[in-house]
Protein backbone atom coordinates (compact mmCIF):
# COMPACT_ATOMS: atom_id res chain seq x y z
CA UNK A 1 0.00 0.00 0.00
CA UNK A 2 1.17 3.54 -0.72
CA UNK A 3 1.23 6.30 2.22
CA UNK A 4 -2.09 7.24 1.21
CA UNK A 5 -3.56 4.25 1.79
CA UNK A 6 -4.33 3.38 -2.27
CA UNK A 7 -3.38 -0.23 -3.46
CA UNK A 8 -0.25 0.94 -5.93
CA UNK A 9 -1.80 0.59 -9.67
CA UNK A 10 0.43 0.37 -12.73
CA UNK A 11 0.28 2.80 -15.15
CA UNK A 12 0.74 0.41 -18.43
CA UNK A 13 -2.18 -0.87 -20.36
CA UNK A 14 -4.07 -4.18 -18.67
CA UNK A 15 -2.77 -6.95 -21.34
CA UNK A 16 -4.56 -9.33 -19.72
CA UNK A 17 -7.95 -7.70 -20.07
CA UNK A 18 -9.89 -9.46 -23.16
CA UNK A 19 -10.47 -5.78 -24.27
CA UNK A 20 -6.78 -4.21 -23.64
CA UNK A 21 -5.89 -4.51 -27.50
CA UNK A 22 -9.15 -2.21 -28.12
CA UNK A 23 -8.08 0.17 -25.21
CA UNK A 24 -4.59 0.65 -26.87
CA UNK A 25 -4.52 3.85 -28.86
CA UNK A 26 -1.59 2.55 -31.18
CA UNK A 27 -4.92 -0.03 -32.26
CA UNK A 28 -6.59 2.52 -32.64
CA UNK A 29 -4.32 4.27 -35.45
CA UNK A 30 -3.70 1.03 -37.23
CA UNK A 31 -7.69 0.00 -37.75
CA UNK A 32 -8.17 3.59 -39.19
CA UNK A 33 -5.40 3.40 -41.28
CA UNK A 34 -6.74 0.44 -42.58
CA UNK A 35 -10.31 1.54 -43.32
CA UNK A 36 -8.20 4.45 -45.41
CA UNK A 37 -6.53 1.92 -47.14
CA UNK A 38 -9.63 0.48 -48.09
CA UNK A 39 -10.82 4.26 -49.01
CA UNK A 40 -7.45 4.91 -51.17
CA UNK A 41 -8.73 1.59 -53.08
CA UNK A 42 -11.72 2.49 -54.03
CA UNK A 43 -13.42 0.45 -52.70
CA UNK A 44 -15.62 2.38 -49.84
CA UNK A 45 -19.22 2.74 -51.27
CA UNK A 46 -19.49 6.13 -49.32
CA UNK A 47 -16.25 8.06 -49.67
CA UNK A 48 -13.33 8.71 -51.68
CA UNK A 49 -10.40 10.48 -50.82
CA UNK A 50 -9.11 13.79 -52.58
CA UNK A 51 -5.73 14.31 -50.72
CA UNK A 52 -5.29 16.75 -53.25
CA UNK A 53 -7.33 19.33 -50.97
CA UNK A 54 -4.56 18.63 -47.76
CA UNK A 55 -2.16 21.35 -48.54
CA UNK A 56 -4.76 24.19 -48.83
CA UNK A 57 -6.47 22.68 -46.05
CA UNK A 58 -3.27 22.59 -43.49
CA UNK A 59 -2.35 26.57 -44.75
CA UNK A 60 -6.09 27.46 -43.58
CA UNK A 61 -5.41 26.10 -40.50
CA UNK A 62 -1.97 27.23 -40.53
CA UNK A 63 -3.27 30.93 -41.33
CA UNK A 64 -5.64 30.75 -37.99
CA UNK A 65 -3.39 28.57 -35.58
CA UNK A 66 -1.02 32.40 -36.53
CA UNK A 67 -4.38 34.39 -35.92
CA UNK A 68 -4.77 32.98 -32.41
CA UNK A 69 -1.48 32.01 -31.52
CA UNK A 70 0.70 34.66 -33.22
CA UNK A 71 3.42 33.28 -30.83
CA UNK A 72 2.67 29.15 -31.38
CA UNK A 73 2.55 29.45 -27.95
CA UNK A 74 -0.09 27.10 -28.52
CA UNK A 75 -2.01 24.92 -25.43
CA UNK A 76 -3.54 21.79 -25.32
CA UNK A 77 -6.66 21.11 -27.35
CA UNK A 78 -8.75 20.33 -23.67
CA UNK A 79 -11.82 20.98 -21.58
CA UNK A 80 -9.48 23.98 -20.13
CA UNK A 81 -9.55 26.16 -23.12
CA UNK A 82 -13.62 25.73 -22.61
CA UNK A 83 -13.21 27.46 -19.07
CA UNK A 84 -11.23 30.08 -20.85
CA UNK A 85 -14.52 31.16 -23.07
CA UNK A 86 -16.07 34.52 -24.38
CA UNK A 87 -12.24 35.63 -23.10
CA UNK A 88 -12.37 35.12 -19.66
CA UNK A 89 -9.23 33.23 -17.86
CA UNK A 90 -11.56 31.69 -14.98
CA UNK A 91 -8.57 29.42 -13.85
CA UNK A 92 -7.33 32.24 -11.30
CA UNK A 93 -10.84 31.70 -9.61
CA UNK A 94 -10.20 28.32 -8.88
CA UNK A 95 -6.91 28.29 -8.11
CA UNK A 96 -7.72 31.00 -5.59
CA UNK A 97 -10.18 28.87 -4.08
CA UNK A 98 -7.91 25.94 -3.84
CA UNK A 99 -5.26 27.86 -2.28
CA UNK A 100 -3.89 25.97 1.21
CA UNK A 101 -4.62 22.36 -0.32
CA UNK A 102 -1.95 20.81 -0.90
CA UNK A 103 -1.03 20.24 -4.92
CA UNK A 104 -2.52 16.34 -4.41
CA UNK A 105 -5.86 17.43 -3.34
CA UNK A 106 -5.99 20.48 -6.11
CA UNK A 107 -5.21 17.93 -8.66
CA UNK A 108 -8.07 15.83 -7.03
CA UNK A 109 -10.55 19.31 -7.09
CA UNK A 110 -9.70 19.11 -11.01
CA UNK A 111 -9.74 15.81 -12.19
CA UNK A 112 -13.38 16.42 -10.60
CA UNK A 113 -14.02 19.14 -12.54
CA UNK A 114 -12.17 18.18 -15.70
CA UNK A 115 -14.28 14.68 -15.96
CA UNK A 116 -17.77 15.51 -14.92
CA UNK A 117 -17.39 18.72 -17.14
CA UNK A 118 -16.02 16.37 -20.00
CA UNK A 119 -18.94 13.46 -19.66
CA UNK A 120 -21.41 16.02 -20.02
CA UNK A 121 -19.91 18.02 -23.37
CA UNK A 122 -21.59 15.96 -25.83
CA UNK A 123 -23.49 18.34 -28.58
CA UNK A 124 -25.79 20.69 -27.47
CA UNK A 125 -27.41 20.87 -30.48
CA UNK A 126 -27.68 24.59 -32.90
CA UNK A 127 -30.24 26.21 -30.59
CA UNK A 128 -29.46 25.85 -27.10
CA UNK A 129 -27.61 28.81 -25.56
CA UNK A 130 -26.08 29.51 -21.87
CA UNK A 131 -26.25 32.98 -20.36
CA UNK A 132 -23.05 33.35 -17.84
CA UNK A 133 -24.52 35.25 -14.71
CA UNK A 134 -27.93 34.63 -15.07
CA UNK A 135 -30.10 32.50 -12.54
CA UNK A 136 -29.55 28.71 -11.81
CA UNK A 137 -25.15 27.57 -12.29
CA UNK A 138 -24.20 31.03 -11.97
CA UNK A 139 -21.49 32.45 -9.43
CA UNK A 140 -21.72 35.19 -7.73
CA UNK A 141 -18.53 35.98 -7.33
CA UNK A 142 -17.63 36.30 -11.01
CA UNK A 143 -20.46 39.02 -11.70
CA UNK A 144 -18.81 41.64 -9.15
CA UNK A 145 -16.36 43.58 -12.16
CA UNK A 146 -19.50 44.33 -13.63
CA UNK A 147 -19.06 42.62 -16.77
CA UNK A 148 -22.32 42.45 -19.04
CA UNK A 149 -23.99 39.05 -19.28
CA UNK A 150 -22.42 36.41 -21.43
CA UNK A 151 -24.04 33.90 -24.05
CA UNK A 152 -22.58 30.71 -25.19
CA UNK A 153 -23.05 28.32 -27.13
CA UNK A 154 -22.34 24.25 -27.38
CA UNK A 155 -19.38 23.10 -25.72
CA UNK A 156 -17.94 26.49 -24.22
CA UNK A 157 -21.65 26.97 -23.01
CA UNK A 158 -21.27 22.97 -21.58
CA UNK A 159 -17.89 24.09 -20.26
CA UNK A 160 -18.75 26.95 -18.40
CA UNK A 161 -22.04 25.54 -17.11
CA UNK A 162 -20.65 22.93 -15.45
CA UNK A 163 -17.90 25.44 -14.17
CA UNK A 164 -20.20 27.03 -12.48
CA UNK A 165 -22.43 24.16 -11.43
CA UNK A 166 -18.92 22.84 -10.31
CA UNK A 167 -18.04 26.13 -8.03
CA UNK A 168 -21.35 26.27 -6.66
CA UNK A 169 -21.40 22.39 -5.02
CA UNK A 170 -23.47 21.05 -7.34
CA UNK A 171 -21.40 18.04 -7.21
CA UNK A 172 -20.08 17.76 -4.09
CA UNK A 173 -21.82 15.46 -0.94
CA UNK A 174 -19.78 17.80 1.56
CA UNK A 175 -21.99 21.18 2.22
CA UNK A 176 -18.56 22.58 3.49
CA UNK A 177 -16.54 21.70 0.32
CA UNK A 178 -18.21 22.63 -2.73
CA UNK A 179 -15.38 22.06 -4.94
CA UNK A 180 -15.48 18.40 -5.46
CA UNK A 181 -18.04 15.72 -7.23
CA UNK A 182 -18.69 12.69 -5.03
CA UNK A 183 -20.55 9.65 -6.12
CA UNK A 184 -23.02 9.86 -3.89
CA UNK A 185 -24.00 13.71 -5.67
CA UNK A 186 -23.20 12.19 -8.80
CA UNK A 187 -25.80 9.41 -8.73
CA UNK A 188 -28.46 12.14 -7.48
CA UNK A 189 -28.12 14.43 -10.54
CA UNK A 190 -31.28 13.73 -12.96
CA UNK A 191 -32.36 15.35 -16.09
CA UNK A 192 -34.51 17.95 -13.92
CA UNK A 193 -30.97 19.12 -11.93
CA UNK A 194 -29.15 19.25 -15.61
CA UNK A 195 -31.94 21.17 -16.84
CA UNK A 196 -31.47 24.07 -14.02
CA UNK A 197 -27.44 24.13 -14.13
CA UNK A 198 -27.61 24.02 -17.86
CA UNK A 199 -30.79 27.04 -18.58
CA UNK A 200 -32.43 24.37 -20.57
CA UNK A 201 -36.15 25.03 -21.36
CA UNK A 202 -38.84 24.31 -24.54
CA UNK A 203 -37.19 27.87 -25.79
CA UNK A 204 -33.89 26.72 -25.22
CA UNK A 205 -33.52 22.51 -25.87
CA UNK A 206 -30.49 20.48 -24.94
CA UNK A 207 -30.39 17.55 -26.54
CA UNK A 208 -29.56 14.42 -24.49
CA UNK A 209 -30.27 15.34 -20.54
CA UNK A 210 -31.59 11.68 -20.20
CA UNK A 211 -28.58 10.22 -21.37
CA UNK A 212 -26.40 13.00 -19.77
CA UNK A 213 -27.71 12.21 -16.21
CA UNK A 214 -27.44 8.69 -16.99
CA UNK A 215 -23.56 8.65 -17.41
CA UNK A 216 -23.37 10.79 -14.13
CA UNK A 217 -25.30 8.11 -12.82
CA UNK A 218 -23.37 5.43 -13.85
CA UNK A 219 -20.08 7.27 -13.21
CA UNK A 220 -21.05 7.46 -9.46
CA UNK A 221 -21.32 4.03 -9.23
CA UNK A 222 -18.58 3.10 -11.42
CA UNK A 223 -16.44 5.46 -8.99
CA UNK A 224 -18.03 3.44 -5.82
CA UNK A 225 -16.35 0.25 -7.54
CA UNK A 226 -13.49 1.54 -7.88
CA UNK A 227 -12.98 3.35 -4.32
CA UNK A 228 -13.92 -0.52 -3.02
CA UNK A 229 -11.30 -1.99 -4.73
CA UNK A 230 -8.27 -0.29 -4.37
CA UNK A 231 -9.19 2.62 -1.55
CA UNK A 232 -9.40 6.22 -1.81
CA UNK A 233 -12.33 8.23 -2.03
CA UNK A 234 -15.12 7.75 -4.35
CA UNK A 235 -14.78 10.76 -6.60
CA UNK A 236 -13.04 11.17 -9.90
CA UNK A 237 -10.18 12.34 -8.39
CA UNK A 238 -9.76 8.35 -7.69
CA UNK A 239 -7.90 8.70 -11.06
CA UNK A 240 -5.11 11.25 -10.15
CA UNK A 241 -4.31 8.37 -7.58
CA UNK A 242 -4.36 5.99 -9.48
CA UNK A 243 -1.94 7.44 -12.28
CA UNK A 244 0.32 8.96 -9.49
CA UNK A 245 0.42 6.54 -6.77
CA UNK A 246 -1.32 8.50 -4.17
CA UNK A 247 0.78 11.86 -5.47
CA UNK A 248 3.96 9.77 -5.21
CA UNK A 249 4.66 9.24 -9.05
CA UNK A 250 6.35 12.56 -11.13
CA UNK A 251 5.84 10.71 -14.35
CA UNK A 252 3.18 9.30 -16.37
CA UNK A 253 2.60 8.38 -20.24
CA UNK A 254 -0.64 9.63 -21.99
CA UNK A 255 -1.65 6.40 -22.93
CA UNK A 256 -1.11 5.14 -19.57
CA UNK A 257 -3.96 8.28 -18.44
CA UNK A 258 -5.89 6.80 -21.44
CA UNK A 259 -6.06 3.49 -20.41
CA UNK A 260 -7.11 4.04 -16.45
CA UNK A 261 -9.52 6.38 -17.79
CA UNK A 262 -10.89 3.38 -20.01
CA UNK A 263 -10.42 1.29 -16.83
CA UNK A 264 -11.79 3.38 -14.27
CA UNK A 265 -14.81 4.39 -16.69
CA UNK A 266 -15.69 1.15 -19.03
CA UNK A 267 -18.86 0.04 -16.82
CA UNK A 268 -20.75 4.10 -17.79
CA UNK A 269 -20.84 3.42 -21.74
CA UNK A 270 -23.79 1.59 -22.07
CA UNK A 271 -24.73 3.31 -25.47
CA UNK A 272 -21.49 1.90 -27.12
CA UNK A 273 -20.80 -1.41 -28.19
CA UNK A 274 -20.44 -4.49 -26.51
CA UNK A 275 -16.94 -7.02 -27.32
CA UNK A 276 -17.25 -10.48 -25.76
CA UNK A 277 -20.41 -9.35 -23.47
CA UNK A 278 -17.66 -6.63 -22.32
CA UNK A 279 -18.77 -2.85 -22.09
CA UNK A 280 -16.14 -1.39 -25.06
CA UNK A 281 -18.16 1.68 -25.18
CA UNK A 282 -16.72 4.07 -28.64
CA UNK A 283 -15.68 0.81 -30.80
CA UNK A 284 -17.46 -0.15 -34.00
CA UNK A 285 -17.81 -3.17 -35.99
CA UNK A 286 -16.41 -2.52 -39.46
CA UNK A 287 -15.30 -4.63 -42.26
CA UNK A 288 -12.39 -3.34 -43.23
CA UNK A 289 -10.94 -2.85 -39.81
CA UNK A 290 -8.92 -5.91 -39.67
CA UNK A 291 -6.64 -5.52 -42.38
CA UNK A 292 -3.41 -4.06 -40.16
CA UNK A 293 -1.30 -4.49 -43.04
CA UNK A 294 -1.92 -2.95 -45.87
CA UNK A 295 -1.21 -6.53 -47.79
CA UNK A 296 -4.80 -6.69 -47.81
CA UNK A 297 -7.28 -9.41 -45.67
CA UNK A 298 -4.40 -11.50 -43.60
CA UNK A 299 -5.55 -13.10 -40.82
CA UNK A 300 -6.10 -10.86 -37.69
CA UNK A 301 -3.41 -10.83 -35.06
CA UNK A 302 -6.45 -10.73 -33.08
CA UNK A 303 -9.22 -12.57 -33.79
CA UNK A 304 -11.52 -11.86 -30.53
CA UNK A 305 -11.69 -7.96 -31.34
CA UNK A 306 -10.71 -7.96 -35.35
CA UNK A 307 -13.31 -6.76 -37.12
CA UNK A 308 -14.07 -3.75 -34.62
CA UNK A 309 -12.32 -0.18 -34.64
CA UNK A 310 -12.01 1.59 -31.44
CA UNK A 311 -12.58 5.69 -31.04
CA UNK A 312 -13.00 6.57 -27.72
CA UNK A 313 -13.83 10.38 -28.28
CA UNK A 314 -14.69 11.32 -24.90
CA UNK A 315 -12.13 8.87 -23.20
CA UNK A 316 -9.12 10.56 -25.58
CA UNK A 317 -11.19 14.23 -25.23
CA UNK A 318 -11.05 13.69 -21.20
CA UNK A 319 -7.50 12.37 -21.25
CA UNK A 320 -6.33 15.44 -23.15
CA UNK A 321 -8.13 17.31 -20.04
CA UNK A 322 -6.10 15.93 -17.56
CA UNK A 323 -2.63 16.26 -18.77
CA UNK A 324 -2.51 19.76 -17.70
CA UNK A 325 -4.31 18.87 -13.93
CA UNK A 326 -0.94 16.27 -13.95
CA UNK A 327 1.44 19.01 -14.69
CA UNK A 328 -0.11 21.59 -12.17
CA UNK A 329 0.87 18.69 -10.09
CA UNK A 330 4.21 18.69 -11.00
CA UNK A 331 3.51 15.51 -13.03
CA UNK A 332 5.22 15.17 -16.42
CA UNK A 333 3.41 13.82 -19.29
CA UNK A 334 5.07 12.03 -22.03
CA UNK A 335 4.09 10.49 -25.25
CA UNK A 336 1.57 12.86 -25.97
CA UNK A 337 1.14 11.88 -29.87
CA UNK A 338 -0.10 8.46 -29.01
CA UNK A 339 -3.55 9.81 -28.59
CA UNK A 340 -5.45 10.38 -31.63
CA UNK A 341 -7.16 12.95 -33.30
CA UNK A 342 -10.36 13.25 -32.16
CA UNK A 343 -13.09 12.04 -34.67
CA UNK A 344 -16.17 14.37 -34.38
CA UNK A 345 -18.38 16.85 -35.68
CA UNK A 346 -15.40 19.51 -36.13
CA UNK A 347 -12.68 17.62 -37.07
CA UNK A 348 -14.75 15.60 -39.19
CA UNK A 349 -16.52 18.11 -40.20
CA UNK A 350 -13.60 20.16 -41.45
CA UNK A 351 -12.68 17.42 -43.90
CA UNK A 352 -15.64 16.76 -45.50
CA UNK A 353 -16.03 20.90 -45.48
CA UNK A 354 -12.80 20.92 -47.18
CA UNK A 355 -13.08 18.81 -49.76
CA UNK A 356 -10.78 15.74 -48.41
CA UNK A 357 -13.23 13.43 -47.50
CA UNK A 358 -15.98 13.76 -49.91
CA UNK A 359 -19.54 11.65 -50.03
CA UNK A 360 -20.08 9.20 -53.33
CA UNK A 361 -23.64 10.86 -53.23
CA UNK A 362 -24.07 14.86 -51.40
CA UNK A 363 -27.42 13.32 -50.30
CA UNK A 364 -26.19 10.94 -47.93
CA UNK A 365 -24.91 14.58 -45.58
CA UNK A 366 -29.07 14.84 -45.41
CA UNK A 367 -29.75 11.94 -43.60
CA UNK A 368 -29.69 11.64 -40.03
CA UNK A 369 -27.37 8.94 -39.14
CA UNK A 370 -26.71 6.65 -36.05
CA UNK A 371 -23.36 5.93 -34.48
CA UNK A 372 -23.04 2.16 -35.56
CA UNK A 373 -23.39 3.25 -39.07
CA UNK A 374 -20.87 1.98 -41.23
CA UNK A 375 -20.97 5.59 -43.25
CA UNK A 376 -20.18 7.10 -39.58
CA UNK A 377 -17.61 4.62 -38.70
CA UNK A 378 -16.17 5.27 -41.68
CA UNK A 379 -16.38 8.61 -42.07
CA UNK A 380 -14.65 8.95 -38.53
CA UNK A 381 -12.19 6.24 -38.83
CA UNK A 382 -11.08 8.52 -41.85
CA UNK A 383 -11.36 11.75 -39.85
CA UNK A 384 -8.07 10.13 -37.46
CA UNK A 385 -5.84 9.14 -40.17
CA UNK A 386 -6.12 12.20 -42.21
CA UNK A 387 -5.63 14.02 -39.18
CA UNK A 388 -2.29 12.73 -38.51
CA UNK A 389 -1.67 13.43 -42.75
CA UNK A 390 -3.08 16.87 -42.30
CA UNK A 391 -1.05 17.38 -38.88
CA UNK A 392 2.64 16.63 -40.72
CA UNK A 393 1.47 19.44 -43.29
CA UNK A 394 0.63 22.03 -40.75
CA UNK A 395 4.30 21.09 -39.21
CA UNK A 396 5.80 21.73 -42.23
CA UNK A 397 4.58 24.86 -43.01
CA UNK A 398 5.18 25.73 -39.37
CA UNK A 399 8.88 24.71 -39.46
CA UNK A 400 8.17 22.87 -36.38
CA UNK A 401 8.80 19.07 -35.53
CA UNK A 402 6.10 16.27 -33.71
CA UNK A 403 7.57 17.27 -30.30
CA UNK A 404 7.57 21.14 -30.43
CA UNK A 405 3.74 20.73 -31.87
CA UNK A 406 2.07 17.74 -30.88
CA UNK A 407 -1.02 16.84 -32.35
CA UNK A 408 -2.66 17.81 -29.32
CA UNK A 409 -1.62 21.55 -30.36
CA UNK A 410 -2.71 21.18 -33.54
CA UNK A 411 -6.11 19.82 -32.63
CA UNK A 412 -6.59 23.69 -30.72
CA UNK A 413 -5.07 25.78 -32.67
CA UNK A 414 -6.04 24.20 -34.78
CA UNK A 415 -7.97 21.89 -36.69
CA UNK A 416 -11.03 21.99 -34.23
CA UNK A 417 -11.00 25.75 -34.71
CA UNK A 418 -10.99 25.70 -38.39
CA UNK A 419 -13.48 23.39 -38.37
CA UNK A 420 -16.21 25.59 -36.90
CA UNK A 421 -14.94 28.50 -38.96
CA UNK A 422 -15.41 26.57 -42.45
CA UNK A 423 -19.10 25.31 -41.11
CA UNK A 424 -20.26 29.04 -40.43
CA UNK A 425 -18.69 29.95 -43.83
CA UNK A 426 -20.82 27.32 -45.27
CA UNK A 427 -24.15 27.05 -43.12
CA UNK A 428 -26.16 29.82 -41.53
CA UNK A 429 -26.42 28.02 -38.33
CA UNK A 430 -22.86 26.59 -38.30
CA UNK A 431 -23.74 23.10 -38.07
CA UNK A 432 -21.94 20.45 -38.86
CA UNK A 433 -22.26 18.81 -42.48
CA UNK A 434 -23.72 15.62 -41.48
CA UNK A 435 -26.38 14.63 -38.95
CA UNK A 436 -26.20 12.00 -36.06
CA UNK A 437 -28.65 11.25 -33.86
CA UNK A 438 -26.91 10.98 -30.03
CA UNK A 439 -27.83 10.34 -26.99
CA UNK A 440 -25.37 13.17 -25.43
CA UNK A 441 -22.92 10.04 -24.72
CA UNK A 442 -20.45 9.34 -27.85
CA UNK A 443 -20.41 12.90 -29.29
Amino acid sequence: MSETGLAPQSTAPDSRHPLALLRDPGTIRLRCAAILRAADANVSEYFTVQRGALPALAARVVALTLKRFPDLRIPYHSRWRHFEAGGVDRKPLLDALLAGRGSAEAARARFDLSVVSVLLDAGAGPAWRYAEGRGAGAADAERTDGRPESVLQRSEGLGVATWHAFLNGSFSATAADPLRADAAALERVDAGALRTIFQSSPSNPLVGLEGRAGLLLRLGAALRDEAARGGGSARPGLLFDRLTDGGTRTEVTATAVLGEVLRVLSPIWTSGSRVQGLPAGDVWPHRWAGDLTGSGPLPLRDPTTGGWVPFHKLSQWLSYSLIEPLQWAGVRVTGLDALTGLPEYRNGGLLIDGGVIVPRDARLLARTWKPQDDFIVEWRALTVALLDELAALVREQLGKTADELPLACILEGGTWAAGRELARELRADGSPPLKIDSDGTIF
